[in-house]
């Protein structure tokens, strides 16, 4: 059961960002409107969730240092999806994927040195080894090779988007994945109503379709994926997951016609080689 979550988070999330990708080259469709509709989709749903399985949600979670963890995790996932999706209009769907997976060559490391339970060497190898492909994939001439215009976000993914994963291991130590995503996204998406709310007015009527299933697909992916943290934690979570940019360089290239790169491909394979082992030697 613990492979099931990860495994079916990344498919959700894989068809979800291949639409974001379509969705963000509709003509007045900038990030700005993208995240002002998203987010209060996201809340909606969750909350819809919320009130078909009645997790538990009271003040007493907000106790002690749950506030300022809860508070913190709203900061970092507010300005981590503002530059993504700046990134993600500018750049190939295939290429922002890839950066975000370097995400978690630090995620690994931490994880291993805050919490005893994430200490299973195998597994922490076979994610190591996932995700250094990555970085091979993109080492060209001597040098990594990123597009300008998505050069904050992989600064941002190196050195400030993996507190993000050790802030939601410590807060799932007492939430519920799906209470903690709604407070999160609940108070994510009234943010960006008032941020964004011109560009939430001119997003076009055909987009809406799309948003609200790409929203809705996203929501089950992260509860999902959160569920996952509690049960089989960050770093085997992490490798399981590390399938989704397959999927979604395969979308990329059959949809969005995005051009082949054969170190990426190798890259992927390598991916499925350590979820594979995994699986296999756990």
């Amino acid at each position: 059961m613990s492979f099931v979550f990860p495994f079916v988070a990344s498919i959700l999330q894989a068809a979800s960002f291949t639409l974001d990708k379509s969705i963000l080259s509709i003509k007045r469709i900038t990030y700005k409107t993208y995240v002002g509709v998203s987010f209060p989709l996201i809340a909606f749903f969750t909350f819809i969730i919320f009130l078909i399985f009645r997790p538990p949600l009271g003040f007493s979670l907000f106790a002690g240092k749950f506030f300022w963890l809860i508070l913190l995790s709203i900061l970092l996932a507010i300005a981590t999806n503002l530059i993504f999706y700046r990134a993600l209009k500018s750049d190939f769907l295939s290429e922002i994927q890839m950066i975000g997976l370097l995400r978690e060559i630090p995620l690994i490391i931490f994880a291993v040195l805050i919490f005893p339970s994430e200490r299973n060497f195998l597994v922490v190898f076979l994610a190591l080894v996932a995700a250094g492909a990555i970085i091979w994939s993109h080492w060209e001439r001597g040098h990594f090779r990123v597009a300008k215009k998505t050069f904050p976000y992989l600064l941002w993914v190196l050195l400030v988007a993996p507190f993000a994963g050790i802030l939601a291991k410590t807060i799932l130590g007492l939430w519920d994945p799906i209470s903690f995503q709604l407070i999160q996204n609940g108070v994510i998406g009234i943010l960006f109503v008032f941020l964004f709310f011109k560009s939430i007015k001119s997003a076009p009527k055909k987009s809406l379709p799309f948003l609200f299933l790409t929203n809705f697909l996203t929501t089950i992916a992260w509860i999902l994926y959160f569920f996952s943290y509690q049960v089989s934690g960050i770093i085997y979570t992490v490798l399981i997951f590390s399938l989704q940019p397959v999927l979604v360089y395969f979308s990329s290239l059959f949809f969005l016609k995005e051009k082949f790169h054969w170190r990426k491909f190798t890259a992927f394979v390598v991916i499925i080689v350590a979820i594979s082992l995994s699986q296999i030697l756990k």
